[in-house]
C-alpha cells in the first residue's frame, strides 16, 4: 500500500526538485569551466572532480523521488520507499571513495616533491597568468552552489530527505573548497610548491569526512536502524516517541521502529504469540527453506482505545 504525502510535503518536494534541475544546470557549467581552467594544478583537479561528484545527489534525489511513490508490486510487497535510502547510500559511498584517493594524491605529490607550473594564456590579444583564471574559476564555482544549498536545507529538514540535506550541506559549505583551491595557487605564485598539493589534501579531508559520516547514517538506516536525524547518527526522537505510545497500548508486545526512507515504520510484535505463530508457519514451508521465517508481525489499521482506569474511593472521585 503506496502511502500519500501530506500536500504540504509533496509541495515542498516539488519544490526541492526544481532547486536540483538548477543545481544540475549551475553543476554542469561549473564542471565545464574549471575543467577548461584546471591547467596541472592539484587544488584544482581536487575542486573538479568534488563539482563533478556534486552532480550525483541532484541525481539520486530526482530519481528516487520519481519512483519512491510507485505502488508496491509482488516482487517489492514494501514499495519502494528505500529508494531513498539507497540512493544516499551511493552518494555517500561515492564521496567517501573520492576523498581517500584524492587524499594519496595529495601525499603522493608531496613525497614525490612534484613542483606544479602555472603558465600564461592568451586572452584578448594579451598574456594572462593563469593563475587568474583558474582563481576566476574557482570563486565562480562557488557562488551558485552555496546560494542553492542554503535555499536547499529548510526543505530537507521539512521533508526528512537525507540525499537533499546531503547535498544542501555539500553546497552551502562548497566556499570551503574554493577557498583552498584560492590559496593553492596563490602559493604557487610565490614559489611554494607544496601549497598546491596542501590545498588538495585539504579539499579532499572535507569530501572524505562528509562521506564517512554519511556512510555510518545511511548503513544504519539500510540495516533497520532506528531512524536517525538527519545532520548527525544519533536516533531521532520519533523513535523513542513512538515505542512509549505503543508500548502503552501494547504492554505484552515489543515496539520496533526502523527507518524506511523519509518514512517511519513500526512493528508491534507480541513477545509469546510471535515465537508461536513462526513456529507453526514453519511447520507449513518447506523445510529447506522454514528458517528464513525470523518473526510474524501485526500491521494495525487503528490503535485501540485506552481502557480507563477505574475509579478508586480512596482518591475521593467518586460520590
Amino acid at each position: 500500500m503506496s502511502r500519500a504525502l501530506p500536500p504540504h510535503i509533496d509541495a515542498q518536494l516539488a519544490r526541492a526538485a526544481r532547486l536540483e534541475g538548477w543545481s544540475l544546470f549551475w553543476l554542469v557549467s561549473i564542471v565545464g569551466v574549471m575543467f577548461l581552467a584546471m591547467g596541472s594544478s592539484q587544488a584544482m583537479k581536487s575542486a573538479w572532480i568534488e563539482d563533478t561528484l556534486s552532480l550525483l545527489p541532484p541525481i539520486l534525489f530526482l530519481l528516487a523521488r520519481r519512483f519512491e511513490q510507485k505502488p508496491p508490486t509482488d516482487a517489492f510487497p514494501f514499495g519502494f520507499y528505500r529508494l531513498g535510502s539507497l540512493a544516499f547510500f551511493l552518494a555517500s559511498s561515492a564521496l567517501a571513495g573520492m576523498g581517500g584517493f584524492l587524499i594519496y594524491e595529495a601525499i603522493h605529490t608531496i613525497l614525490l616533491q612534484e613542483h606544479p607550473t602555472i603558465g600564461t594564456v592568451s586572452l584578448l590579444g594579451r598574456d594572462v597568468w593563469l593563475g587568474w583564471v583558474m582563481i576566476a574559476a574557482l570563486v565562480y564555482s562557488v557562488i551558485p552552489p552555496v546560494i542553492l544549498g542554503h535555499m536547499k536545507k529548510p526543505l530537507a529538514r521539512e521533508t526528512m530527505d537525507k540525499v537533499l540535506f546531503t547535498d544542501a550541506r555539500m553546497n552551502a559549505a562548497d566556499w570551503k573548497t574554493g577557498l583552498a583551491g584560492i590559496a593553492g595557487i596563490v602559493g604557487i605564485g610565490f614559489g611554494l610548491w607544496w601549497a598546491d598539493a596542501a590545498a588538495a589534501g585539504f579539499i579532499a579531508l572535507d569530501i572524505l569526512w562528509d562521506g564517512l559520516r554519511n556512510m555510518r547514517i545511511s548503513v544504519a538506516e539500510l540495516l533497520d536502524g532506528a531512524p536517525r536525524k538527519l545532520e548527525s547518527a544519533e536516533i531521532h526522537p520519533i523513535a523513542t516517541a513512538l515505542s512509549q505510545q505503543l508500548g502503552q497500548h501494547f504492554p505484552d508486545h515489543d515496539v520496533e521502529v526502523r527507518e524506511t526512507g523519509r518514512f517511519v515504520r513500526a512493528n508491534i510484535v507480541p513477545r509469546q504469540g510471535a515465537q508461536a505463530g513462526a513456529d507453526a508457519l514453519r511447520q507449513r514451508l518447506p523445510e529447506d527453506q522454514a528458517w528464513r521465517v525470523l518473526a510474524i508481525g501485526r500491521l494495525l489499521s487503528e490503535l485501540p482505545e485506552r481502557p480507563e482506569r477505574p475509579s478508586d474511593p480512596r482518591d475521593g472521585s467518586s460520590g
